[in-house]
């Protein structure tokens, strides 16, 4: 790790140590506090780096062929920082009427939406984009983890729900327009969930530093938005090594087409299982 990544971390951490503050404590104060002492330590290391390297030939450092820029910190931070905001603004508590899903949609859209036109339009960069096809077949342990995610899910997240009693975090859904309205509402955000957590926050953070590093960071911004959203208790046990494991799968197939289906799969499990816990004996397939 470059002298520079070790810097970068600090001020990265900071920043998403706001999600918590803000998602999981409720702290607003904490995290604009986190969020101000992030970017004011990244603007104070920029100040001592850079902003651009020679770009040499090959092994001949003496040949230099040109310049290039180096990534703005404080302002990849910024972008995260803006978009964590967005979303504070709303309530995360689930709500299936048109008022909560469309104040979720406009949310939601916008902490998406904001940072990448920011990027691509005012700093002129591609930091942010959307790698949705590869041209590459799945390999086969692509396939078998997509079946092994529906053979977890199945045997985990019954238990979890409804020994836990968190499925109550989730509005009553006994009648077919609700259970409509469900699934759309599990559905849209866990795809937004890897455009935001894996395509924004995890890409702009790699900009900057080791993968494991960005990696440990996009996850606790990952898990505290889904603690406000309704997994508590002990849902950290289980959604720590989901974000990381999304993070490491990205990372190796550099594909958004497939973490989405990994992620929907999951969640398809999870829309079957909160209509079976609020509705027991209608679907008599899981275990508990």
């Amino acid at each position: 790790m470059t002298k520079t990544a070790w810097r970068s971390i600090p001020p990265a951490a900071l920043v998403c140590a706001a999600a918590p503050a803000f998602f999981v404590l409720g702290w607003t104060w904490a995290g604009w506090l986190l969020i101000i002492f992030g970017l004011g330590t990244a603007a104070l290391i920029e100040r001592r780096s850079p902003r651009s390297i020679a770009v040499s030939v090959g092994h001949r450092p003496d040949r230099v062929i040109g310049e290039r820029r180096v990534p703005s910190l404080t302002r990849d931070l910024a972008l995260i920082a803006i978009g964590m905001l967005i979303v504070h603004a709303i309530s995360l508590e689930a709500q299936l009427d048109d008022l909560s899903m469309l104040r979720f949609t406009l949310a939601l859209g916008g902490a998406l939406l904001v940072p990448y036109l920011l990027s691509r339009f005012a700093f002129r960069d591609r930091a942010i984009s959307f790698p949705w096809r590869t041209g590459m077949r799945w390999a086969p342990w692509q396939w078998v983890w997509l079946i092994g995610v529906l053979v977890l899910g199945w045997l985990i997240l019954p238990f979890y729900f409804i020994t836990s009693g968190v499925y109550h975090n989730w509005p009553v859904v006994d009648t077919a327009d609700l259970i409509a309205r469900l699934f759309v509402g599990v559905g849209a955000v866990g795809i937004w969930d890897e455009l935001f957590f894996i395509c924004t926050v995890f890409a702009l953070l790699r900009r900057h530093m080791p993968a494991l590093s960005a990696n440990v960071l996009q996850m606790i911004v990952f898990v505290s938005f889904l603690w406000e959203l309704g997994y508590r208790a002990w849902g950290p046990v289980l959604t720590i090594p989901f974000a990381l494991l999304q993070g490491w799968i990205f990372l190796r197939t550099h594909s958004l087409a497939y973490v989405v289906t990994v992620h929907l799969l999951f969640d398809a499990v999870v829309f079957a299982v909160l209509v079976h816990a609020h509705n027991p004996g209608l679907l008599p397939f899981f275990l508990v």
